[in-house]
């Protein structure tokens, strides 16, 4: 939950967050996305079955013309049916435009709206995110996953449409023949038992697939991310080997996923062609039978070539939604991490000026206090900071409110979690520092300097108008650490709660940033994780933990003369046994 992460979001009254009901399948969240556009929705539908109905227009009024023009000889009937032809054509062609722009802005809105939920949610998954979700898995999402589920949205418009236009047109055929209405409403089911098995082998194997790409995502960003590693260690060759190797696999899947799809599109253009020459066959033979009438046979033709276009977009309004199911369970599987136990929404804001607790460890920290949290395992104290923030499960509380309170985006000006793994965003290195907030060079050289971090800043070509790479990849290990510290001291907030803000400078760049920290944030309430000597010397109260659990509390000092556990732990740091 490192600072910056956040973004200061523009008031939006028509965003609602996805409920817990909304994300416990694929298919409800799909339901989400409409509903939250239900008049777009709505009027794309409208649309979609105008459109669709009135292509049905043409064939009855070239019928006309045919019967009451050409065969009865009147050209003014002749006439008068072809401008209506005219017309008629221009309509179609202004609902064609509408309907489209309609489910344009459908695909755009819910493609928005899934973005918006997503980063939402990987926000308030703060400082667990990167080990309980894998980046590759998210970079999958945004690139593919999220045009996926919105293009399905594009089917409630042509897909409500081809269902009206199909049962008009079985009507309109009923009043010529009943026999021919019959094979057309007999078609959708037989064109559904063809297509079926297919969109079910899509699911099956584009699952397998989204899987095995969201993987191998993450191992790409890995090794980009460590690439300077690889060189220097020369393992570049075999890392490329093994991706290699599984990008192979991942084509092979592919290829398992693109035969049923493949399929639905072809399908998609033969089955409606075969249909029509079906019907046609019987209406043909019918005219020659002189059953029905020349005019009629024209009309019957139109109808049936006009069921082209619904039967072809219900196919592919089926696949679409096919490959939405399979992109829909990745973003909800996302969207159902929970990044605590919340079982409820939050009670209100942290009012602050009480004791943080965690019942988990027993850890209690007093209000306006510089804290030590110490054990010989780092990932027990980095839990409870995670705990007293809200990102991880346990019980944590703030004047009795459940941690989730702590974490709420209404907090985030009060409360702030800091680690090492906070991200560092491309930009300069004054936009770095003030993060979220408004940058004030006066408080931003003040927070670098309480960093220890002014000889970073020197250093650089242009000072704090320098622009650092993304992640920081420009700069040290040591001087990204004093840049997020500095970020953290810029934000000033009530709680600070950080994991190790000093593990990779050298001991007087410590001592130096903890004492000015502590004069920085006097009155206010700070909590570091750490086993070095000379911050836990220094801290107001150190609480030590062993197996996850207080077995003591108090400063530096009476801890030496009071555990043995705690006095070998700081014997072992100071002896380099254990990294401090």
């Amino acid at each position: 939950m490192g600072l910056g992460l956040a973004s200061r979001e523009p008031v939006d009254e028509d965003w609602v967050s996805p409920a817990r009901r909304d994300t416990r399948s694929p298919l409800r969240f799909l339901f989400w996305l409409a509903r939250s556009q239900a008049r777009r929705v709505a009027a794309g539908a409208v649309l979609g079955s105008c459109w669709m109905v009135s292509l049905a227009v043409p064939p009855w009024v070239l019928a006309r013309a045919v019967d009451d023009g050409l065969v009865a000889g009147d050209m003014a009937a002749l006439v008068l049916w072809s401008v209506v032809l005219v017309g008629i054509g221009m309509i179609i062609a202004v609902l064609a435009i509408s309907r489209h722009r309609m489910m344009t802005r459908a695909r755009m809105d819910a493609s928005f709206r899934t973005v918006r939920a997503v980063v939402r949610h990987t926000a308030r998954l703060g400082s667990t995110f990167s080990r309980r979700v894998g980046t590759g898995e998210v970079a999958t999402i945004g690139v593919t996953d999220v045009q996926v589920v919105a293009q399905s949205m594009t089917v409630t418009g042509p897909g409500i449409g081809a269902v009206v236009a199909y049962a008009l047109v079985a009507v309109v055929l009923f009043t010529i023949s009943p026999s021919l209405a019959v094979v057309v409403l007999a078609g959708v089911p037989l064109v559904a038992g063809v297509i079926a098995p297919l969109l079910r082998r899509i699911e099956r194997a584009g699952g397998d697939y989204r899987v095995h790409q969201g993987q191998l995502t993450t191992r790409l960003v890995d090794i980009v991310g460590g690439l300077r590693v690889l060189n220097g260690l020369g393992g570049k060759e075999f890392v490329s080997e093994r991706f290699g190797q599984q990008s192979r696999v991942l084509v092979r899947r592919g290829y398992r996923v693109s035969g049923p799809t493949s399929w639905v599109s072809a399908l998609a253009s033969g089955l409606p062609a075969l249909f029509v020459a079906v019907v046609l066959w019987l209406a043909a033979r019918m005219a020659a039978r002189g059953e029905i009438t020349i005019g009629d046979l024209v009309a019957v033709y139109g109808y049936v070539a006009v069921l082209f276009v619904p039967v072809s977009a219900l196919i592919e309004g089926g696949g679409d939604i096919a490959r939405a199911r399979v992109a829909g369970r990745r973003i909800v599987d996302l969207l159902n991490v929970r990044p605590h136990d919340d079982d409820g929404d939050a009670v209100g804001p942290w009012a602050g000026g009480e004791p943080l607790a965690d019942s988990t460890s027993g850890v209690v920290v007093r209000p306006g206090l510089f804290t030590a949290l110490v054990s010989g395992r780092p990932d027990e104290t980095a839990g409870v900071v995670e705990r007293l923030g809200g990102s991880a499960r346990g019980d944590a509380t703030a004047d009795g409110v459940h941690g989730a309170v702590v974490a709420a985006e209404r907090s985030w000006k009060r409360l702030v979690v800091a680690d090492n793994d906070a991200e560092l965003f491309a930009g300069t290195v004054r936009e770095i520092v003030a993060g979220r907030y408004e940058p004030d060079d006066d408080r931003i050289r003040e927070a670098v300097r309480t960093a220890v971090a002014e000889d970073v800043v020197e250093a650089l070509p242009e000072g704090l108008d320098t622009t650092v790479a993304s992640g920081g990849t420009t700069l040290s290990g040591g001087q990204r650490q004093r840049l997020r510290l500095a970020r953290v001291v810029y934000a000033q907030p009530e709680v600070l709660l950080a994991v190790e803000p000093t593990s990779a400078v050298d001991a007087h760049t410590e001592a130096a940033a903890v004492d000015r920290l502590q004069t920085a944030r006097s009155g206010l309430t700070t909590v570091v994780t750490t086993t070095s000597p000379l911050i836990l010397s220094q801290a107001d109260e150190v609480i030590f933990l062993v197996d996850g659990h207080v077995a003591g509390a108090g400063t530096h000092e009476e801890l030496v003369r009071e555990s043995a556990a705690y006095r070998d732990l700081v014997s072992r740091v100071q002896s380099g046994q254990v990294s401090s």
